[in-house]
C-alpha cells in the first residue's frame, strides 16, 4: 500500500511538470523562436507524448483490475436471457468495461451465440466494446476536459443502443454464417479460476505491458501528426474544411476514418490537435469513432461469422448513427 501511494505521488508530481518542460526544451534549450510554426509544433509533441504515455499507463493498469472482474463467461451470463431492450443497454455499458476489442470480436461473437443472446444485444456490445474505449474517455477528460469526455461517452453509448435494437427488429440470423448457427446447440463449460488482490494486480501489470507495449509506436505515431497539425496547419484552413459550415465535412470525416487502422491511444492526440485548430466537434467525434468502431479490419475480421449482407447493414446502421451524432454536436455545440 505504501509503495502504491508513494509511486502515484511520484506520477502526480512529474506529470504537473510537464508542461513547464516542454516550454523549457523548445525555448530554453533549443532556443527556439516563440510563435514560430517548429516551435509550436516540438512544444506540443515534447508535451503531450509523455504526458499521454503516463495517462495511459495508469488508466490501463486500473482498468486492467477492473476487468478482472469481467471475464468473457461472466459477462455472457449478465447476458444470456436478457430482453431486447434492456439487453441493449446492459450489454452497451459492459462494453466499456470488458477486456475486448476487434481483434477478439469473433470469439466473442461465438461465446455469444452459444449462450443464446440476441442478435440485436450482442451487436450493443460489440459496437460498445471497442467504441465506448474507457481509455479514450479518460484521454479525453485529462487532455481536453470532462465536457468533451461525457459527450463522447453519451453519443457512443446511444449509437451503441439504438444500432443493436434496431438490428434486433429484423431477422438477421440467416445472414450469420451457418457454421455459426450450429453452434446454438452446443454448450461451453468454462471453470473460472478464482482471483484474490495479488492476481488482480498482476492481471492490471500485465495489461500494462500487453496494451501499452502494443500501442506505444501509435501513440506516439499519432502525437506526432498531431503536432504537424498544431504547429504547421493554420485555423482557417481547418475550419473550412471541418468546421461547421461545411456541411459535407462530417460523411467526408467518416469515410476517411473508414480505412484507417488506429487504437483509441493513439486518434485521441489528433483530435486534440484538430479541435485546438478550429475543427468542429461533431467532425471531429464522427472521424474518432469511424476509425475505432467502422475500421476495415474489423469488417474483415468480422467477415468470418457474419456474410456480407449483414456486414453491409451493421456498416450502414453504425455509420448512420455516428453521422447523426455529428451532425447534432455541430448543430448545438
Amino acid at each position: 500500500m505504501f509503495f502504491g501511494i508513494a509511486g502515484l505521488a511520484l506520477w502526480l508530481g512529474i506529470y504537473k511538470q510537464l508542461e513547464a518542460f516542454s516550454h523549457f526544451f523548445a525555448y530554453s534549450l533549443l532556443g527556439l523562436a516563440q510563435g514560430s510554426h517548429l516551435a509550436e509544433s516540438v512544444q506540443f509533441f515534447v508535451y503531450d507524448t509523455p504526458k499521454v504515455l503516463m495517462l495511459l499507463t495508469l488508466v490501463v493498469f486500473a482498468i486492467g483490475i477492473v476487468r478482472s472482474f469481467f471475464t468473457q463467461e461472466r459477462t455472457r451470463k449478465y447476458l444470456a436471457g436478457k430482453r431486447e431492450a434492456a439487453g441493449n443497454v446492459m450489454a452497451a455499458l459492459l462494453g466499456i468495461v470488458t477486456p475486448f476489442c476487434s481483434c477478439s470480436a469473433v470469439p466473442l461473437f461465438l461465446g455469444f451465440v452459444q449462450a443464446g443472446i440476441p442478435l440485436g444485444v450482442t451487436f450493443s456490445f460489440l459496437i460498445a466494446a471497442p467504441m465506448v474505449n474507457e481509455i479514450a474517455i479518460i484521454l479525453l477528460y485529462g487532455l481536453l476536459g470532462w465536457k468533451v469526455a461525457a459527450i463522447y461517452l453519451g453519443s457512443g453509448l446511444l449509437i451503441a443502443m439504438v444500432a443493436g435494437w434496431i438490428m434486433g427488429r429484423f431477422d438477421l440470423e440467416p445472414w450469420i454464417e451457418d457454421w455459426v448457427q450450429e453452434m446454438r446447440a452446443s454448450d461451453a463449460i468454462v471453470l473460472e479460476k478464482k482471483l484474490n488482490w495479488t492476481d488482480r494486480i498482476d492481471m492490471g501489470l500485465e495489461a500494462v505491458r500487453d496494451i501499452v507495449g502494443k500501442v506505444w509506436l501509435y501513440v506516439i505515431a499519432g502525437i506526432a501528426v498531431g503536432a504537424l497539425i498544431h504547429g504547421y496547419v493554420p485555423e482557417s484552413f481547418m475550419a473550412s474544411i471541418m468546421g461547421k459550415d461545411a456541411w459535407w465535412s462530417v460523411p467526408a470525416a467518416v469515410i476517411a476514418g473508414i480505412p484507417m487502422y488506429s487504437n483509441a491511444a493513439g486518434i485521441v492526440p489528433i483530435v486534440e490537435a484538430l479541435l485546438g485548430k478550429g475543427a468542429a466537434l461533431g467532425t471531429v467525434l464522427a472521424f474518432m469513432m469511424s476509425v475505432i468502431a467502422l475500421s476495415l479490419p474489423e469488417m474483415v475480421i468480422l467477415r468470418k461469422v457474419l456474410k456480407p449482407k449483414l456486414i453491409a447493414v451493421f456498416i450502414a446502421v453504425v455509420g448512420s448513427g455516428i453521422l447523426f451524432t455529428g451532425y447534432l454536436f455541430n448543430l448545438i455545440i
